[in-house]
């Protein structure tokens, strides 16, 4: 049986700006009957009145990308999820080009998008080539990479963890153990490089690496959080 209908949902806190530039590019999946949720963790600009005219559903949770996405979820009418973060560019395509593969029968139930970071620095190429590879050959993606899964999958697994960081690889395990390896689309959604540009190319990636490694080894979720929140500026606490 074919899948038909997708809902994005989008985790957002203090990103109007981001919204204002980029939610007028999902405006063809709306009208291709697809929808479009943005779940807001409390902002204090104005990225609520933003999404005016713009979204399918717009609600507000305590922040938490986690919690927001679990509860976007919920009011999805979508047979198939995709977890978006707002400074997340989908490529060009025809949402059947993404819902054909998910059919019943295929041996697939969830996947994500290569990605493409989008700085200039040749650095960026090296890091989005490691970034791909590591995903194909471990079957652990990202929120970055736009993350896909049917919706009876998502609950029969039990949503995203509630965990402060790290929700999309405990998701991403989960979902191996439960139905296999994801669909890879070689296909790249462009993503920010805002946090490398800011804070340092070196620097994020030994922090990414480490939080990673450390995750792995048990380290809690909640001290990796303050680790994460303590390289970044409080303007750039965002959920999406």
């Amino acid at each position: 049986m074919p899948v038909n209908t997708l809902s994005i949902i989008i985790p957002v806190l203090n990103e109007s700006a981001a919204l204002k530039a980029n939610l007028p590019l999902l405006q063809h999946w709306r009208r291709e009957g697809h929808e479009v949720i943005v779940v807001d963790g409390g902002s204090s600009d104005d990225s609520i009145t933003t999404c005016t005219g713009l979204v399918d559903h717009l609600m507000t949770t305590t922040a938490g990308r986690a919690r927001q996405m679990n509860s976007g979820a919920r009011i999805a009418r979508g047979e198939v999820l995709m977890f978006l973060h707002i400074d997340t560019l989908l490529p060009t395509m025809s949402p059947q080009f993404l819902l054909q593969p998910l059919t019943a029968g295929s041996g697939y139930t969830w996947g994500r998008f290569d990605v493409r970071l989008s700085g200039n620095h040749p650095a960026f190429r090296v890091i989005e080539t490691m970034m791909n590879l590591r995903s194909r050959l471990t079957g652990i993606a990202t929120g970055d990479q736009a993350m896909f899964v049917s919706r009876d999958i998502f609950e029969k697994v039990g949503g995203f963890a509630d965990i402060p960081l790290m929700e999309d690889v405990r998701l991403s395990k989960d979902l191996c153990v439960q139905t296999g390896r994801p669909l890879c689309l070689r296909e790249r959604v462009s993503s920010s490089s805002r946090r490398w540009e800011k804070h340092g190319i070196v620097r994020t990636v030994v922090l990414m690496w480490w939080l990673r490694l450390a995750y792995v080894m048990g380290v809690d979720p909640e001290r990796l959080h303050r680790r994460y929140y303590q390289h970044k500026d409080a303007g750039d606490r965002s959920s999406g």
